[in-house]
């Protein structure tokens, strides 16, 4: 309304409809995309920076989420691992106990794939790695990363005959553990506390060899993931305090998918088996 033109509005009137007229017009002039039109929790923006670009530039100022493993529940141990007796080292092929627990071994060490290590990372699960030296010596610093994880070396001899408890003489056995003893120590800075015979066979001769070489017990197994399925020497599913034996094989991934899913069927939890039987 121009100044000039005749009217019969108070001037109090025309001053009133003057700031109504202002008010709209710079509500009409504010810019999209201004942040003071935008909720009060919305980041300021660059000036000048374009909507995508200053989303962008949010975005990588933000760390990105890392995966994590679950975190670790605690179980009272219910079970005592036997002493020596006789000088003959006890035999365990399942831990009887009424935890809802399970024990994950993989065993020898032949194929070293950064894979496997980030399964285990990811799933937060401890391992007992019984390993060959004579399996392992290539890179024997690729199975640190387990140990970085909460998993553990074990022996499982020098040389993997499986044929040792009926071809060799209880010397020569012994040598072989101890050798292994010595690799682990030197390589890994522990000596193994848990031995697992190569093929499972044991013998009287062999138990003496395994307590002479200062270890625990003798490890075996009822249940193994092998050629990506479970197989069960009792039942048809994993029971508390099972023993599940492994191997570091190209098919890996496809025994720890047949492992998990099986695990996690029976609602068990996988626990590492030196902590449970006091032997760390």
């Amino acid at each position: 309304m121009c100044d000039d033109h005749p009217s019969t509005v108070s001037r109090r009137a025309a001053l009133g409809l003057l700031g109504t007229s202002l008010a709209a017009g710079l509500g009409a002039c504010t810019v999209p995309g201004n942040p003071s039109a935008e909720s009060p929790t919305a980041a300021p923006r660059t000036e000048g920076a374009s909507p995508s670009a200053s989303a962008s530039a949010t975005m990588s100022s933000t760390p990105s989420p890392t995966a994590s493993a679950p975190a670790k529940k605690h179980f009272d141990p219910d079970f005592t691992l036997p002493p020596i007796q006789g000088g003959l080292a006890p035999v365990i092929t399942k831990i009887p106990t009424k935890q809802p627990v399970v024990f994950l071994t993989i065993d020898d060490g032949q194929v070293k794939s950064p894979e496997s290590v980030r399964l285990l990372s990811e799933t937060g699960y401890p391992a007992t790695l019984f390993l060959t030296s004579n399996t392992v010596r290539d890179n024997p610093a690729f199975f640190k990363a387990f140990m970085a994880q909460g998993s553990l070396v074990e022996n499982h001899t020098v040389s993997h005959n499986v044929n040792m408890t009926t071809q060799w003489s209880y010397q020569r056995q012994l040598d072989d553990i101890v050798g292994m003893q010595d690799f682990a120590l030197q390589q890994y800075g522990r000596k193994p506390t848990l031995f697992r015979p190569p093929g499972g066979a044991y013998s009287t001769a062999m138990r003496q060899a395994v307590a002479a070489a200062g270890l625990k017990a003798i490890i075996t197994w009822e249940a193994k993931a092998n050629a990506g399925r479970m197989d069960y020497q009792y039942g048809n599913s994993l029971r508390p305090g099972d023993i599940v034996l492994m191997h570091f094989r190209p098919e890996f991934a496809a025994d720890f998918e047949a492992f998990r899913s099986a695990q996690v069927a029976a609602g068990l939890e996988v626990v590492l088996l030196e902590e449970f039987l006091g032997v760390v």
